[in-house]
């Protein structure tokens, strides 16, 4: 983990150098009119904050564990940081299913309302279909 804190803090260092050079740069433009070019470099000072919160709750999270984990070992094995993920249904349908609702839901954004209105209905479905998958038939609880 202190590998992706020190990355995150140079990511950070340099899109701070970056937007003071592009701030620089567009001030020097005769193109601009001597003006600062607002969209990349709020684009890429907003990149610099973003990429510096994930290093700071990237740290924060590193000292509350209050040790050191087994990526940052030299001497640790592959099964050192091999936990258990969760629990993921390999016949489920469902995740499937709300994919298609939700590219319905956007389609409508493009398209029409009524589409998104359909879509917004089957992505109900799908999240009660999904979480309650375990309460009915065969595999029921």
């Amino acid at each position: 983990m202190k590998a992706n804190i020190n990355l995150f803090w140079v990511l950070f260092a340099f899109c701070v150098v970056a937007d003071i050079a592009y701030i620089i740069w567009s001030l020097a433009d005769p193109i601009h009119g001597g003006r600062i070019e607002w969209v990349g470099t709020l684009g890429i000072g907003l990149a610099g904050v973003l990429s510096g919160f994930i290093a700071f709750y990237v740290g924060a999270v590193h000292r509350s564990q209050g040790g050191v984990l087994p990526e940052d070992r030299l001497d640790a094995n592959i099964d050192d940081g091999d936990a258990e993920q969760g629990f993921f249904s390999p016949w489920s349908w469902w995740p499937v299913m709300l994919a298609a609702a939700l590219s319905l839901m956007f389609l409508g954004l493009a398209v029409g309302v009524w589409i998104s209105i359909i879509g917004a209905a089957i992505v109900a479905i799908s999240i009660v279909g999904w979480v309650y998958e375990y309460y009915r038939g065969n595999f029921a609880h």
